[in-house]
């Protein structure tokens, strides 16, 4: 009975997320409300305080959702043992790029992240989130690129907080341009495409030598 009472209470969490989700995308975070979110689910408030402490707990555990994988992927890949990781690098950006094109709830928390979540006082802690999230992806990129740099995938005078910000702008540049017209590219293919061409730029750019 007990291990039925937990699964419902699964079923419950999961609903409100998905349904937090669509509100989320449709409205703009800032706009939505807890109640939005009850009403649209066929639930009550307290339904949302016995899972969540608030509309901002609950737009973090949405986002978990879908980038724990990817934190859990960046993070192996920064490992110094890694033998390639520039190819760990890639097949990150592959793999995202796989996820928002074909998984609803990815592409929506991402479009959610990039393009309905408004820069109010309201969402101060979703964007310091935001901005932590961003700070712990970046110090493992930058670890990946060292260890390219040792493992001579990459030119020994490389900047590698450089090479991280490019990297990390250009992920996102492709992106926020696919989510806002899907049909302009092939996120997987064309996505592929051009980072490959920017790996290929990282051998030869001499603007990112020097430090």
């Amino acid at each position: 009975m007990v291990k039925k009472t937990k699964e419902e209470a699964q079923e419950t969490r999961n609903r409100l997320l998905d349904t937090a989700e669509d509100v989320f995308h449709r409205k703009g975070v800032s706009q939505t409300t807890l109640n939005d979110i009850a009403c649209a689910a066929g639930m009550t408030r307290g339904a949302i305080y016995w899972h969540f402490k608030n509309k901002v707990d609950l737009f973090n555990a949405m986002c978990d959702r879908v980038t724990l994988p990817l934190e859990s992927m960046s993070e192996a890949s920064a490992s110094e043992d890694v033998a390639d990781p520039l190819g760990e690098l890639r097949e990150t950006a592959r793999y995202l790029f796989q996820r928002v094109a074909t998984d609803e709830h990815t592409r929506r928390v991402f479009d959610i992240l990039f393009n309905r979540c408004e820069f109010v006082v309201e969402l101060g802690p979703i964007l310091e989130r935001d901005a932590r999230v961003r700070r712990e992806f970046e110090q493992r990129f930058e670890r990946t690129f060292r260890n390219a740099i040792k493992r001579g995938q990459l030119p020994a005078d490389i900047n590698p907080r450089l090479a991280v910000n490019s990297y990390h702008s250009f992920v996102k540049g492709i992106l926020r341009s696919w989510l806002l017209e899907p049909h302009s590219f092939d996120l997987q293919q064309d996505g592929n495409r051009m980072m490959d061409g920017f790996f290929d730029m990282l051998q030869v750019s001499r603007a990112l030598r020097g430090y």
